[in-house]
C-alpha cells in the first residue's frame, strides 16, 4: 500500500500514529516524512517478511544494544575484582569487621606514651581489653576482630610495649608487632632510697602495674628475707641501674635486686645469721651521713650506743630511724615528731628498729661490718649542704654541735624542713 502525498500537506507540529508505512516501494524523501518515520521507528515493525535480512537501521541497533550490554558487563567484572582486592586488603590489615564495625575506633597513630605489658599466650581478645583498660584503643571487640582477620597478629610476643594513647586498632597491632616498640628500659634504684620510694619509681619507670609491685613484695620468704611484714624488704633491695627486659616481671626484677645484695653481702664477709642486723645498721649510716669519709666513725657510734653504758643505756636516738617511723623519707624530726610512739623511735626504744629504714649502697655496708676505732657516742651533721659532721665523747660536747646545727637551719630554713 503506498502512501499518498498530499498536494498542499500542512506543517505537522506532532506526528500521527495514524500514519501508515509503505512495504512494497521506497517512501519519499520529504521533510516531513522523514521526521515522521524517525520517531516511529522503535515502534513500527514490519507485518510481512519476517524471514528476510534486517535493513541497516534495525542491524546499527542490534548493534549498539550488544555493545552497550558488553561494557555493563565489562564494569561489573571491574567493580567485582576491585571488591575482591579490597576484601582481601582488609582481612590482612584488620578484616571486613575492622572496617566496617559497629564499635568505637580512634583514628591515627595515637599520642603520647604508656608501657602496656602482655602476658604469655595472651588471645586477641586479652589484649584487646589491656589495651583499652590503658587508653591505647577504643574498643577491645574491634581490635579482638582485627587481630582475628590478620595472619601476623599471632606474631605479638609477650612483653612490654611502649604505645601510644587513643590509637586506632589497626595501628596498635601494627605497633605490637613492630620490634622497635620493645620496653626494654633501665631503672636506677639509688642508696638510701625506701621500699615506697622503690614501688614508685617500678612503676613510673618501669611501667609495673600497682597489682604486679604488691603481688612481687605480698612474701618475703619467696626470696629467703626472713620476716613477714613488707617492711622486711628493706636493705635487701640491692641499689643499682637495672635493665628491666620485656619478658622481666616484677616479682623477677625483685628476685634480681635481693640476690645482688645477698652476693654483696657474702662479698663483704657477712654471715647469713648476720645479714639483717648489717642491712639494719647500715641503712641508718645512709640516711644519717651525707659523706663517705664519715660511715666507717658512724658505724662506730651505733656500735657505742648500743651498749649499756651510763650515757646511752643502749638508746640509738637516731633522727633518720624516728622520720622513717613516720611514713616519710627524709628531713629533721620535731618535738611532736620524737613524742610519737612508732616501733621505729629509737628516742623511745632501746637496740636497732625492727628491720633496715632503706636501701644499703656498698661503703655503707663495708663501713657497717668493719666500724672505725673510737669511742665516740654523739654525732651531728652541722652542715647539710657540705655535709660536715662533728664527733662527741660527751653530751655537753653534743648539745654545742647541736646548737651549731641550729644556727645553720636558721640561716638555711628551706633546708631543715621536716
Amino acid at each position: 500500500m503506498s502512501r499518498e502525498l498530499e498536494p498542499n500537506p500542512p506543517t505537522r507540529h506532532f506526528p500521527s500514529r495514524r500514519t501508515e508505512k509503505s512495504t512494497g516501494s521506497s517512501l519519499s524523501t520529504a521533510a516531513p516524512d522523514a521526521e515522521l518515520d524517525s520517531y516511529w521507528e522503535q515502534e513500527s515493525e514490519p507485518q510481512e517478511n519476517h524471514s528476510a535480512a534486517p535493513s541497516g537501521r534495525s542491524a546499527r541497533r542490534k548493534a549498539k544494544r550488544k555493545k552497550r550490554a558488553i561494557t555493563i558487563a565489562v564494569i561489573l567484572v571491574i567493580i567485582g575484582l576491585i571488591t575482591g582486592a579490597s576484601v582481601i586488603a582488609a582481612q590482612e590489615l584488620g578484616g571486613v569487621s575492622g572496617i566496617f564495625s559497629s564499635g568505637e575506633d580512634y583514628e591515627g597513630k595515637g599520642s603520647g606514651e604508656v608501657i602496656i605489658e602482655i602476658p604469655a599466650g595472651a588471645s586477641g581478645k586479652t589484649i584487646g581489653q589491656i589495651l583499652q583498660k590503658q587508653g591505647v584503643i577504643a574498643d577491645a571487640e574491634v581490635f579482638a576482630s582485627i587481630f582475628k582477620k590478620n595472619s601476623l597478629a599471632q606474631g605479638v610476643q609477650a612483653g612490654r610495649f611502649r604505645m601510644h594513647k587513643r590509637m586506632s586498632a589497626r595501628e596498635a597491632l601494627a605497633m605490637l608487632l613492630d620490634p622497635a616498640s620493645k620496653a626494654d628500659v633501665k631503672v636506677t634504684i639509688p642508696p638510701g632510697f625506701t621500699l615506697k620510694q622503690i614501688k614508685v619509681r617500678l612503676k613510673q619507670t618501669a611501667g609495673f602495674s600497682t597489682e604486679q609491685i604488691q603481688e612481687a613484695f605480698a612474701n618475703p620468704a619467696d626470696y629467703g628475707i626472713p620476716g613477714q611484714s613488707e617492711e622486711s624488704f628493706e636493705g635487701w633491695l640491692a641499689p643499682d641501674t637495672y635493665t628491666v627486659a620485656t619478658n622481666h616481671s616484677a616479682k623477677d626484677l625483685v628476685a634480681i635486686m635481693v640476690k645482688a645484695q645477698i652476693k654483696r653481702l657474702d662479698a663483704a664477709g657477712v654471715a647469713p645469721e648476720e645479714r639483717a642486723t648489717v642491712l639494719i645498721k647500715a641503712s641508718i649510716l645512709e640516711k644519717e651521713v651525707n659523706l663517705e669519709k664519715y660511715y666507717a666513725q658512724v658505724a662506730r657510734v651505733i656500735e657505742n650506743r648500743l651498749q649499756d653504758n651510763p650515757d646511752t643505756h643502749g638508746y640509738l636516738q637516731m633522727d633518720s630511724t624516728v622520720v622513717y617511723g613516720l611514713g616519710r623519707s627524709g628531713g629533721i624530726p620535731n618535738k611532736e615528731d620524737l613524742a610519737k610512739d612508732t616501733l621505729y623511735n629509737t628516742y623511745k626504744h632501746k637496740g636497732l628498729p625492727p628491720s633496715a629504714i632503706g636501701t644499703v649502697g656498698d661503703a655503707a655496708l663495708k663501713a657497717a661490718v668493719k666500724p672505725a676505732d673510737g669511742k665516740w657516742l654523739y654525732f651531728t651533721t652541722v652542715n647539710l649542704d657540705t655535709g660536715e659532721t662533728k664527733f662527741a665523747l660527751t653530751l655537753d660536747e653534743q648539745r654545742k654541735n647541736v646548737e651549731q646545727l641550729k644556727q645553720w637551719c636558721d640561716q638555711n630554713s628551706d633546708r631543715c624542713k621536716r
